[in-house]
């Protein structure tokens, strides 16, 4: 099927849950679909599993349209669940595993979830009070042996591709985490739009080592399977885990972030392992010139897709590999189904080379922030006059230029969110919770270049200054962030500088930072 753009749904569109039945649909579902640690999944087992988890979660949740979130590893569940949620008329809540039990909590009360199946050391960590109101907590072994034992097989939706199907929660550069809710339609366009420009094909293997609670993480496994191939799910220690990953099952696609893209160039990659890779995809953060020439001279015959999304528009633009070597540092152009338009700051289409604002129309577009029609409404705005598409459009806050060939380049951002090895960050939680544990009186967290994650956290704090404290705040803040949001420096402040207005000069603090970790 040759997807362009500007481009109306394709009129076979269906819902999410359909994705299951391709493959067998096809005539091939007895190709592998899914590897696990318990044993391999055809697309014919795929099919059957999904739809007994959708007729078990009828039964446990039969509200449509509830919340049922996910808190796991990688495994079966997290796997299955995107699909047999949306089969079951219910929207799935995937939760980050890397997130600790606060940044859960916020989640499944912001999400109102109905019910959470997770791992049992995470479930254990729940505090009283964590659950909402009459929301069920399960172990994922349970989870599935009470869909196994129901033996209800659910039949594929019909339901609307508009409907909600998913909220994945991001972090902006302000506040707690928010909820993006995905429709039907917009993870079903998503998978068919990667599948197509990435080429995929029913003899591919997909190494899922991104985590299964971003979009980009979650379109390995739909795409994948929209093209009819096999997804092996790695939770990793190390990257040479990947390596023997990818040796070990002929992996052809790998996609990673920049930070992990730069561990995996530093370590030794047998030729069995490299020998089947057909494509290397990134997002989450530019790739630089040297690490772009790093990849390309060590997967010679691998293409190269960088790529640039949002998830609240999943992803809007990736450069072809042809153009790799000749522009690395392109965002490309629009994808399948993505209508991307730079508007100046007069609200008209940038010349070009002028810098304005990204502003990306169509229906990957999300239906906005989950209970939050602030926010929504500053992101989530009419499209330009110019558009093919109208309707509503997702204003990035993102500064590019379009250049010769109508090439994209990433030229900044307006907000201060930190993007640190593929995760945004939002600085507003690090300071909070800095100023929950006592020991700050005044905390701003920043982003600093760092050449391995992008950007490195620090964290600038007011408050007593003697050892004891010193010495307690990066427990606190061990116990109660992720480790991604871990400040990697604290610097310590008698005074904040303040600028005309008394509020802390955060611009000050940046360029103080920026000037003294200069690389």
């Amino acid at each position: 099927m040759l997807l362009t753009m500007p481009h109306q749904p394709d009129p076979a569109l269906r819902p999410l849950d359909h994705l299951a039945e391709l493959a067998g649909a096809a005539g091939r579902g007895d190709r592998p679909a899914l590897v696990l640690r318990e044993g391999t999944l055809n697309h014919n087992q795929l099919r059957q599993r999904v739809a007994r988890l959708a007729g078990w979660l009828a039964e446990m949740v039969p509200d449509k349209g509830a919340r049922v979130a996910s808190w796991a590893a990688k495994g079966e569940v997290t796997c299955l669940l995107p699909l047999a949620a949306a089969r079951a008329g219910l929207v799935h809540v995937p939760i980050n595993p890397l997130l600790k039990r606060a940044q859960a909590a916020h989640i499944l009360a912001d999400s109102g979830a109905m019910l959470l199946i997770g791992t049992g050391s995470r479930l254990a960590s729940l505090e009283p009070g964590d659950l909402p109101a009459g929301c069920a907590a399960l172990g994922e072994a349970e989870a599935l042996a009470a869909a196994e034992a129901a033996g209800r097989e659910m039949g594929p939706s019909a339901a609307d591709p508009a409907e909600l199907a998913a909220i994945l929660y991001t972090s902006g550069s302000t506040g707690r985490p928010k909820g993006v809710m995905l429709s039907h339609a917009n993870m079903w366009l998503g998978a068919v739009s990667v599948a197509h420009y990435l080429g995929l094909a029913e003899d591919d293997v997909t190494l899922a080592v991104l985590p299964l609670s971003f979009d980009y993480g979650q379109n390995q496994l739909l795409s994948t399977w929209y093209a009819g191939g096999c997804v092996v799910p790695l939770d990793f220690l190390f990257p040479k885990d990947v390596a023997k990953a990818c040796a070990k099952h002929g992996v052809t696609t790998l996609a990673a972030v920049p930070p992990l893209w730069v561990q995996l160039t530093e370590i030794d990659w047998p030729e069995e392992a490299r020998a089947p890779l057909r494509r290397l995809t990134n997002s989450g953060g530019a790739l630089t010139v040297d690490l772009v020439r790093s990849l390309r001279g060590l997967f010679p015959e691998a293409r190269l897709f960088p790529m640039y999304g949002l998830t609240e528009a999943f992803r809007s633009t990736y450069l072809d590999p042809a153009l790799v070597d000749s522009h690395p540092t392109s965002m490309g152009k629009s994808i399948p189904f993505a209508e991307v338009l730079v508007i100046n700051d007069a609200g008209d289409i940038a010349a070009d080379d002028e810098e304005g604002e990204l502003v990306h129309c169509g229906p990957l577009v999300a239906q906005g922030y989950w209970q939050d029609p602030e926010r929504t409404a500053e992101r989530f705005k009419p499209a330009p006059a110019a558009s093919a598409y109208g309707g509503m459009a997702v204003w990035s806050g993102d500064r590019v230029r379009r250049a010769a060939e109508s090439l994209l380049y990433f030229a900044g951002r307006r907000d201060a969110m930190i993007k640190s090895a593929g995760n945004r960050i939002s600085p507003q939680e690090i300071e909070e919770a800095a100023l929950a544990s006592g020991l700050a009186a005044e905390a701003v967290a920043l982003g600093v270049a760092h050449p391995r994650l992008g950007q490195a956290v620090h964290l600038v704090v007011r408050g007593a200054a003697d050892e004891a404290a010193r010495a307690e705040l990066p427990k606190r803040l061990q116990r109660d962030l992720p480790n991604f949001m871990q400040p990697q420096h604290i610097h310590w402040r008698e005074t904040m500088p303040l600028n005309p207005n008394g509020k802390i000069d955060r611009t000050a603090l940046q360029a103080e930072l920026n000037q003294e970790f200069a690389q």
